[in-house]
């Protein structure tokens, strides 16, 4: 228990000025104890009205203040900033960060042109050579007639794919690059002209306009949609998986004549898949989404792009071929 000359002086009698110097009365038991240092708060610490902090005792001096609403005497004017270590910003700082941004969005705006231009000249280059392989006879028939070279374009079609998906220098370095990618596109050009010389020029025609509106819907809907497809390559890995297993069991069966719709149901599958991974590649050319091709790779973005438009034209081609059949 405590006595009652201990207990603290009522709130009342506090706010009072103290009657024994600075500090309250202290009974003295024993020897004097030596008066405790006065503590001094550094300026502006407590910050109130100016006559609460013009009492004596443990409070600033009286005077500090000039007038209400001042800043205390000697202590600079600014106010300090929320961002503990962080300078503020200056107007040349933000017009340095907005031209950087500017720039970025001028090179990503430069690389789809470049891309856009490419897959336009690649595009007219096969459509080309499968309107010359559906219109003239003679070269449809030597087509059929000498399936070898088929074989032969496929193979290089698939060795200048692999040069320009694993290795980087190639398809970076003028003028391999596009050296590279023009002996592709003419492979792959012969492989769909050899295709489609099995089919209507009817059946021809209407893959062709199938494919440009498809083309052109899915590159309106990722410059307009706010959903991220970069984020779901393990589904398009899942589905291109899928397609492959469906193509075995499509390539057994039909070898028996069995389920003869099968094939139309392997094509709109293919069909479906590539137009997901149309999409997919769009928005990492487009790159404002969680993944993005740098701009240094405009040969892969056209490249990407080719392969999956020319992939949904042959399946679409498939598709009209047996239902005009």
């Amino acid at each position: 228990m405590t006595s009652k000359i201990d207990n603290p002086p009522p709130y009342e009698e506090a706010l009072q000025v103290p009657k024994y110097g600075n500090y309250p009365h202290q009974p003295q038991h024993g020897s004097p104890l030596p008066p405790p240092p006065s503590y001094t708060p550094s300026p502006g610490m407590f910050p109130g009205p100016p006559g609460y902090w013009g009492q004596e005792g443990v409070y600033p001096r009286a005077g500090m203040w000039a007038a209400p609403g001042s800043s205390p005497t000697g202590l600079p004017t600014t106010i300090p900033t929320l961002s503990a270590g962080v300078p503020a910003t200056n107007p040349g700082e933000m017009e340095d960060f907005l031209s950087t941004q500017w720039e970025s969005t001028s090179i990503r705006h430069a690389f789809i042109r470049k891309v856009y231009l490419i897959l336009a000249a690649q595009l007219a280059v096969t459509f080309s050579v499968v309107a010359v392989f559906a219109f003239v006879d003679p070269v449809r028939q030597f087509v059929i007639r000498y399936p070898g070279i088929y074989w032969a374009s496929f193979v290089v079609y698939f060795v200048v794919y692999c040069i320009l998906v694993c290795c980087k220098e190639p398809r970076r370095r003028f003028p391999w690059n596009f050296l590279l990618l023009g002996v592709f596109t003419l492979a792959l050009s012969y492989m769909c002209g050899t295709i489609s010389s099995y089919y209507d020029t009817k059946a021809i025609f209407i893959a062709m306009g199938i494919t440009a509106v498809v083309c052109i819907a899915v590159t309106v809907f990722c410059f307009q949609t706010k959903v991220d497809f970069t984020s779901c390559g393990g589904f398009l890995c899942i589905a291109a998986v899928l397609l492959m297993i469906v193509g075995i069991v499509t390539a057994i069966v039909l070898s028996f004549q069995y389920v003869p719709w099968l094939h139309m149901l392997y094509a709109a599958i293919g069909a479906i898949v590539y137009t997901l991974f149309l999409v997919y590649n769009t928005q990492l050319l487009i790159g404002n989404r969680e993944l993005a091709i740098s701009p240094e790779e405009y040969v892969y973005g056209a490249l990407s792009l080719y392969i999956d438009i020319v992939h949904i034209f042959l399946f679409i081609l498939q598709i009209s071929g047996a239902a005009t059949e």
